[in-house]
């Protein structure tokens, strides 16, 4: 093995050690407070002359082994001094034999040892270590100064080769890095290049394909578009000739609806004229007012006919309205009924004439008898004219009436009169158009009046009475919420008139609404009606006004027609609905007069069961027997009263029947026998 490589093998042995791991650093000595020791002379440690035999006995095979043991930590400090005795003498003379003789790699490594063995002590010993050392110093002067400065250029240049090796491989590492970035940004450059052409010529064959498809598909669109222009020229060309087709042809069908509704209204207009003709001439037949003093003559027949040929006529008119324009058939049938009408007036007059002439003859011998007879005759003469009153009277009682009873329109008008001072006693509230909080009054009372009514029905149950007494207490001056507001009479003075007449509106409306829809619902508003008619009788007397306005059978009354009076005026006096100068259909007008007259037959005959029984109905079934027996006595009208009378004997028929056994089975026999032929 060569001395060099020796060497470094036993630097890089003591590097290993325990020892060679102790920190070093070439600054100590410029430290002096913390290793002043290091400024004594070099001492060499007990160790050294153990360390010198082992090596000079494997190195040289003359030096014979060392006497000297391995020490141990609890060594006697005598045996220290005396190995130490051994290499100081030698280091003092400067020829011992055992320094000259070791190779220069040993020297070195003794004095690097002898001085990490003088660290060591430094660290592990105490006290006693550094006196010893300071015995040492008298002993063992510098003597090896250059060799410690040896060993630590041994060590610099140790550390400097490989600073500069490690230098030197991370520079031509450096480099490589370098080169093979270099190489691979070449090889990436290249590539992107490549790349870059590559897309370049895909985007220039894409852009030549799109180019020549756009190319063909124009080609083939211009192509198809002067196909389509082509099409749609002749399609104009059709469209053009059909709309001048249709055009003429709507041209001359507006004419012809133009001409068929000018002669519809002419026919019309002379449908009306003719029914006015009609009604004028009926007005002559009044066996009643006219010519009552012709005890003899009876024009029941005549004033039965004129109603016949009256109803004949409204229901030709009634049924072209609602089939649209009359047709000529039409307009020729009513002409005919106008030729009868006038055919029957005639007759009557001339029946009237000869009536006359003959009374006037009667009466010619009469008074020449009167002239004959003596002052006895007077008295006779002066009674003679009482049996001609008298069966004259018979004679109307004969025929059926066209007029209600004197007695009955003197109770209709006062009930018309009373509701028209009603309306004018709360003027103040109706005229509130510019007075907001009078205007909210209203709204809340009339509210508060009409909603309750509104929420009766026939599955009301047990909120009748919760609905009886809310209206009852608003009537009597008493606060109820209604809207989430509370409300009373007392609010206005006019109050209390005013929801007197919208109740009795809403329950006529309740009638001609609710029970025209749901005929079992004329029982519960009857009976709520009836309490609160019981409670308040002037609610009774306007229910009974707004009942007769809306609907004269239930008088009964049948209005005539008076001159100067519209014809729709006229409608609307017998109950019709006219709006824009169009009546209403029949069968709603049926409808509507039917809910109202079962409304009315159910309160005659229902009392409220919370009340005083006591006394007797407001309004009972007496006004039942006695509506029915005028409505008999009175010429019947088409569909009008045939309905009403139905509706009236299936609601009360039965309280009628118990309360006047016999003579009701008799009327119910006069209506089978003498009514229903008529």
């Amino acid at each position: 093995m060569q001395p060099r490589q020796l060497r470094w093998e036993t630097l890089a042995a003591l590097r290993t050690s325990g020892k060679g791991r102790l920190s070093y650093c070439r600054r100590w000595l410029q430290d002096e407070d913390i290793l002043e020791g290091c400024m004594s002379p070099l001492v060499l440690s007990p160790y050294s002359g153990w360390v010198l035999d082992r090596m000079v006995g494997q190195s040289a095979q003359e030096i014979t082994p060392s006497r000297s043991s391995t020490p141990k930590e609890s060594a006697p400090l005598a045996n220290r001094s005396s190995s130490l005795e051994k290499v100081t003498p030698a280091s003092r003379r400067g020829s011992s034999p055992l320094l000259l003789d070791l190779p220069g790699f040993l020297r070195e490594l003794l004095i690097l040892y002898s001085v990490t063995d003088f660290a060591y002590m430094l660290t592990t010993q105490g006290n006693d270590d550094l006196r010893l050392l300071e015995t040492d110093q008298e002993v063992f002067p510098a003597v090896l100064p250059s060799k410690v400065a040896e060993v630590e250029g041994c060590i610099r240049m140790y550390e400097e080769m490989h600073r500069l090796k490690g230098k030197e491989g991370l520079r031509q590492r450096q480099e490589q890095q370098e080169q093979m970035v270099r190489a691979v940004y070449d090889l990436a450059s290249e590539q992107l290049k490549r790349f870059d052409e590559l897309k370049e010529l895909k985007q220039h064959q894409e852009f030549q394909d799109l180019q020549e498809v756009i190319e063909k598909s124009s080609k083939e669109a211009q192509g198809q578009q002067e196909k389509l222009k082509e099409e749609h020229r002749h399609r104009a060309k059709v469209l053009n000739l059909k709309l001048r087709e249709a055009e003429q042809q709507r041209q001359r069908q507006e004419e012809l609806e133009r001409l068929r509704k000018e002669e519809g209204q002419e026919r019309l207009r002379r449908l009306y004229s003719i029914q006015e003709e009609v009604l004028q001439l009926n007005q002559q037949i009044d066996p009643n007012y006219r010519h009552k003093d012709l005890p003899r003559i009876d024009l029941s027949a005549y004033s039965n006919r004129g109603n016949q040929i009256c109803g004949l006529v409204s229901g030709l008119i009634r049924t072209t309205s609602e089939r649209g324009f009359p047709t000529q058939v039409d307009v020729a049938n009513t002409e005919r009924a106008l030729q009868e009408m006038r055919g029957l007036i005639s007759s009557m007059q001339q029946e009237i004439a000869a009536a006359v002439e003959e009374k006037r003859r009667k009466d010619e011998e009469e008074e020449r008898q009167k002239k004959k007879e003596l002052l006895k005759k007077e008295q006779m003469k002066a009674q003679t004219p009482a049996p001609a009153q008298q069966s004259g009277g018979k004679q109307q009682k004969e025929g059926l009436q066209v007029k209600a009873e004197e007695s009955t329109m003197q109770w209709y008008q006062q009930l018309q009169d009373a509701a028209e001072q009603c309306i004018a006693s709360f003027s103040g509230i109706s005229n509130c158009k510019d007075n907001n909080e009078v205007k909210k009054i209203k709204t809340d009372l009339q509210k508060a009046a009409t909603i309750p009514v509104s929420q009766i029905s026939r599955i009301a149950g047990s909120q009748l009475r919760e609905i009886f007494d809310k209206i009852n207490n608003l009537l009597s001056g008493k606060s109820v919420q209604s809207g989430g507001r509370t409300v009373s009479v007392t609010q206005h003075p006019q109050g209390l008139d005013f929801v007197y007449y919208k109740l009795a509106e809403k329950f006529v409306n309740q009638g001609e609404e609710e029970v025209a829809s749901h005929r079992d619902a004329a029982f519960p508003i009857a009976v709520v009606a009836s309490g609160i008619w019981e409670i308040h009788p002037r609610v009774g007397d306007l229910f009974l006004a707004h009942l007769h306005k809306k609907c004269p059978y239930s008088v009964p009354f049948y209005p005539a027609l008076k001159e100067g009076t519209s014809m729709e005026e006229y409608q609307r006096m017998l109950g019709y609905q006219v709006k824009d100068s169009k009546m209403e259909e029949q069968d709603h007008f049926l409808k509507r007069m039917s809910g109202m007259i079962r409304l009315y037959a159910a309160i005659i005959q229902l009392r409220w069961p919370y009340g005083n029984k006591q006394g007797t109905h407001p309004h009972g079934l007496n006004y039942g027997w006695r509506w029915l027996a005028q409505m008999l006595n009175m010429e019947p009208l088409a569909d009008v009263t045939a309905t009403l009378l139905f509706d009236f004997l299936e609601v009360c028929g039965n309280a009628l029947m118990k309360q006047y056994q016999v003579q009701f089975w008799k009327m119910m026999l006069l209506i089978r026998e003498d009514y229903f032929p008529r």
